[in-house]
């Protein structure tokens, strides 16, 4: 059958009604091919063409995307597909692989019916690929197995059905074979997000002049443009939104906004036709209302019209909201911008970045030699990197940034003290909240589950590295004849920083790793402190696991010895734990020839002056005042 390959944009614009809308997404470990298969669902469905430029990752449309290669936002396109004889609606979220966006993806997960899990036929099942089925499955969505990029030498198509099969239970005739690179198999794809994902359901499916005009939607991406604002990318719930409309966001429903715009992607912005433009029930589309004040929305709101049935929406949803849309930071870091006085315009590119990654927690603090700052959460080592980057690339803001940590729980004793803080457990994100150590009864870490697959050569080296990081084995089992699955329960702080990277190494590349969340487990922790000369410098003072505390008290102060500017005296470098001294490095002084205008004769004159020199050094180095300037706070902060 023919297949409708250039729709005519006013078909997305015509009345669907909702058994011919689908909305669905696709998930994958990073690189196994979703923005490739992206790119041939819009050339197939005529969306975009290549003679008109269709370039490779479409969809990836930031500059970090394009220069990292991997995609770090969820996009959203809408397609005409003709099945049967029919056009259906198909709206697109191409999401991110990485485990650091993996909100970007369940935010995704809840916009749509189906996902299609797409597995690489060269490198089989990957960690991630779990992370995201397991995802798909606590949103309770259809799930589309695909096999991609069986055109390759090293496609193994057997192995992989059998991997899918043991880890996900599916059927081997269900699993759709492809490459997205040479669009085999890319029409029976589409044809199968037609017949196996279910259609959106609606209560209020159509707005017509005999029914009442209800209105339930749900904004789950957002971002700002200079003149029309803050731009909402919503799915319709139920009911109908037209031009002009008059509706309330839960974030604060005491204000009304009117609907200037409404657009569908495809996969720009294209304006809707009608009388006037509605977006229906199942569709997914944008609104611009002209809002400029950031507090006025977040991602997760509710759209409501302006009547009785939406304040009451409003009012039973704002609850359910939170718990579903919140997200926990698993590492913390301080950024500040390389100029003091740029600190304005910094939180003003903050709160608009924020409407489009919505996962980041910021809370104000200052710092005695770098200034005003603020202290953000993030979800990952790349989410932090890919987040200041975008600062950069989209906001023109430069930034600093410190060292990341991650957060910690203590439970503190004594009636006197929980008043005084509060609670009986306090979340510790910075040294400077630690407690006094008489006061506290227990310290918690926190937790992660990973989950690492590679080759079995490889399974001693891997267990060696796991167990160098605190790690607990939970379990291991073989996924096929060659590859081995490997759970264990690591302390978060081991893996944030270069964990991934040694994996890698001792790994010959071939593994993957995942992490989730799991909880807080009791240890021992010990704030560690850095002194000059003897004076105290609390910048500096971070919270680090007992054992640790050696190892990462000698990097500090080595960092400091090769940065600090040299003086007349010598300059004592030291890290303490509870007063003891547990590492130490000096940096030299000046040397000055005092004997130098001497000549022959008695060696005591000699000797006079020289312990004349040590006394005068002595002195200086009790009253000598060492100046750390922020670029060195810097180099010994940064990663």
């Amino acid at each position: 059958m023919e297949k409708c390959k250039s729709p005519i944009l006013d078909n997305l614009n015509k009345l669907f009604p909702l058994e011919r809308i689908r909305n669905f997404c696709i998930i994958a470990h990073i690189d196994h091919g979703k923005s490739t298969l992206s790119d041939r669902f819009l050339e197939l469905t005529g969306t975009v063409k290549k003679e008109d430029g269709l370039r490779e990752q479409f969809l990836d449309n930031l500059q970090v995307e394009r220069e990292r290669g991997i995609t770090v936002k969820a996009q959203t396109c809408s397609l005409i597909w003709n099945y049967k004889s029919e056009d259906y609606l198909l709206n697109l979220i191409d999401t991110p692989g990485h485990v650091d966006f993996s909100f970007e993806v369940w935010r995704s997960l809840s916009a749509c019916e189906g996902a299609i899990l797409l597995v690489d036929a060269n490198s089989g099942v990957q960690a991630q690929t779990i992370a995201h089925f397991n995802h798909a499955l606590l949103a309770d969505i259809t799930i589309l197995p695909v096999m991609n990029k069986i055109d390759l030498k090293n496609a193994d198509i057997e192995s992989v059905s059998v991997q899918m099969k043991n880890l996900f239970d599916f059927n081997m005739n269900e699993i759709l074979l492809a490459s997205a690179k040479t669009g085999i198999g890319i029409e029976e794809i589409l044809d199968a997000i037609i017949e196996r994902i279910p259609p959106p359901t609606s209560n209020h499916p159509l707005l017509t002049e005999s029914s009442p005009n209800h209105l339930k939607a749900v904004v789950f991406d957002s971002w700002y443009e200079k003149f029309k604002g803050i731009i909402l990318l919503i799915r319709v719930l139920d009911g109908a939104i037209k031009l002009g409309s008059q509706v309330l966001l839960s974030t604060n429903s005491s204000k009304i906004h009117t609907v200037k715009e409404l657009n569908v992607l495809h996969p720009g912005q294209v304006p809707i036709s009608g009388n006037p433009p509605t977006l229906n029930a199942g569709q997914v589309g944008v609104v611009i209302c002209n809002i400029h004040d950031n507090s006025d929305i977040s991602i997760g709101d509710l759209v409501c019209l302006n009547d009785e049935y939406g304040l009451e929406l409003i009012k039973s949803e704002k609850e359910s909201k939170t718990k579903s849309l919140k997200s926990n930071p698993m590492v913390y870091a301080s950024i500040y911008p390389c100029e003091k006085s740029e600190i304005g315009n910094l939180q003003k590119s903050l709160q608009k970045l924020f409407l489009n990654d919505s996962s980041v927690s910021m809370q104000k603090e200052s710092h005695p030699a770098l200034g005003n700052g603020f202290k953000l959460g993030f979800l990952g080592l790349l989410h932090m990197e890919v987040f200041c980057q975008r600062l950069d690339d989209e906001f023109d803001a430069q930034v600093m940034i410190t060292s990341p940590s991650v957060p910690y729980k203590v439970h503190i004793h004594g009636e006197k003290n929980i008043k005084q803080y509060g609670s009986e457990e306090l979340l510790i994100t910075n040294a400077a909240m630690f407690p006094a150590p008489q006061i506290i009864k227990t310290y918690f870490e926190p937790m992660v589950k990973g989950t690492i697959i590679a080759p079995d050569q490889f399974l001693n080296s891997i267990t060696t590295l796991c167990m160098d990081r605190r790690g607990e084995q939970l379990n291991t089992f073989y996924i096929d004849n060659l590859r081995v699955l490997m759970e264990y329960r690591f302390p978060l702080s081991e893996i944030i920083i270069d964990f991934y990277d040694s994996l890698k190494s001792v790994s010959s590349g071939y593994a993957s790793f995942d992490y989730e969340d799991d909880g807080f487990q009791e240890t021992e922790l010990v704030k560690l402190d850095f002194r000059l000369n003897d004076k105290p410098v609390d910048e500096l003072s971070m919270i680090v696991h007992l054992k640790r505390a050696r190892l990462f008290g000698k990097n500090i102060c080595d960092k400091l010895a090769d940065h600090l500017t040299r003086q007349q005296f010598k300059i004592k470098v030291q890290a303490l734990v509870g007063g003891k001294v547990v590492a130490r490095s000096n940096v030299s002084a000046y040397r000055k020839d005092v004997t130098a205008k001497l000549y022959g004769g008695d060696s005591t004159r000699r000797m006079k002056l020289l312990q004349r020199q040590a006394e005068g050094k002595r002195r200086m180095r009790m009253v000598g005042n060492i100046e750390i300037d922020p670029e060195t706070f810097i180099n010994v902060l940064k990663r």
